[in-house]
């Protein structure tokens, strides 16, 4: 359904449509997992598999295919297709008559192309752009949606698709892309969670944060204090980044801020590649999260690894390097570290007040073609809710 029914399209549509091995055997997503089409069948599995809640990421550009609200694809049955905000509106209509609340995610690394050809994340009229586009939302889907992401994994978007350039755009940035991106993203979050507080909350009575993206670390050599300040760097860089200005005080956190100005500084640049917020950017940031949303897949060892070369890039402005244990077992890269998620929460719940957490993702990868044998899967998952009950 990528350009069914009034669709527009999006970076990822553009993106895998040029191809160059961009994308593993020049795979796209026209089709994908087919839920467009299959929602019924999808919905046959949801309630055969019991499920209490179910999440799923609205497409911008279905619901507003040049990214703006000045066209709006609403409606108009053609035969057995629904379009735009009808799609969606049967989706959560059917998940609640069958006793399923919907999780719905705002953005989820699809920027419409109108939008990203105006300079996407890297501008900040997108801030602006994505509010108005979370308002439409609240306001289409609010009375029945309580619980809200605005956006999925903005740490892990904004370091590849602006920085590293794996992602669409596709056009690397690095050292500047990603730190620039996730200032807007930072702020677009906040501005889209203050519309829908004074707003919606009072008569929707919903609940609004963003899905972080967190493995746990730990030092390669517990007794190297090297290895160990690398590893107190990697989290500040990879989950506090983002985590601390909207749960804390509104800005990034004091180590991420002095790296990268030294880093800078020594690469000649007259000034912090990171954007600073100000004051009252970081009033509006501050406390712009209603619960605290977490993304964890597996855990990596970290050594320190000094930038000798002066090179730009992510891993260079927090000098580390990432290896697994060579005991982990593994599939990809994902390795199986349990215990990973229990140090994690325990962080998470330590250093945010103790927050309401919801694990927005976990799972355990397939090979392709996907074995009949599904045993690694569900003792990741049993050894997972063990540590989780610790």
């Amino acid at each position: 359904g990528w350009d069914a029914d009034g669709k527009g399209p999006n970076v990822w549509d553009t993106f895998t449509h040029q191809g160059g091995e961009r994308v593993f055997k020049n795979q796209t997503g026209d089709v994908a997992c087919g839920s467009y089409t299959l929602w019924e069948e999808d919905l046959k599995c949801i309630k055969q598999l019991g499920l209490t809640h179910y999440r799923f990421s609205l497409s911008w550009s279905r619901l507003l295919p040049d990214g703006t609200t000045g066209f709006i694809n609403q409606k108009g049955k053609c035969f057995l297709k629904i379009e735009g905000i009808d799609y969606y509106n049967k989706i959560i209509d059917d998940l609640l008559a069958n006793g399923v609340t919907p999780i719905v995610t705002l953005f989820h690394f699809d920027l419409p192309q109108a939008l990203e050809d105006q300079g996407g994340w890297l501008t900040e009229a997108i801030i602006e752009s994505f509010d108005k586009y979370a308002q439409f939302c609240f306001s289409t889907f609010g009375d029945r949606v309580k619980q809200w992401i605005t956006m999925n994994e903005p740490n892990i978007f904004a370091l590849q698709a602006y920085d590293l350039g794996t992602f669409p755009p596709g056009v690397p940035h690095l050292g500047t892309g990603g730190y620039r991106a996730a200032h807007n993203l930072i702020k677009a979050h906040a501005r889209s969670w203050h519309s829908y507080d004074s707003l919606f909350r009072k008569e929707q009575k919903g609940m609004v944060s963003l899905a972080i993206f967190a493995g746990w670390v730990e030092p390669a050599d517990p007794n190297s204090l090297f290895d160990q300040e690398a590893t107190k760097r990697a989290i500040a860089f990879h989950l506090d980044f983002f985590a601390k200005p909207i749960f804390i005080d509104g800005d990034y956190p004091e180590v991420v801020k002095s790296q990268i100005a030294f880093m800078s500084k020594k690469q000649g640049y007259a000034s912090s590649r990171l954007p600073a917020f100000t004051e009252e950017e970081k009033r509006m940031i501050k406390g712009t999260a209603d619960f605290f949303a977490v993304q964890y897949y597996t855990t990596r060892l970290v050594k320190y690894q000094e930038n000798k070369g002066r090179e730009l890039g992510f891993l260079q402005d927090v000098e580390i390097k990432l290896l697994p244990d060579p005991s982990w077992v593994n599939l990809d890269w994902i390795y199986v570290v349990p215990w990973g998620i229990r140090k994690l929460l325990k962080y998470i719940k330590d250093t945010y007040n103790n927050p309401v957490i919801y694990i927005t993702e976990n799972g355990f990868p397939q090979g392709d073609p996907a074995p009949l044998d599904d045993t690694p899967r569900w003792e990741c998952f049993r050894q997972t809710f063990e540590e989780l009950l610790k």
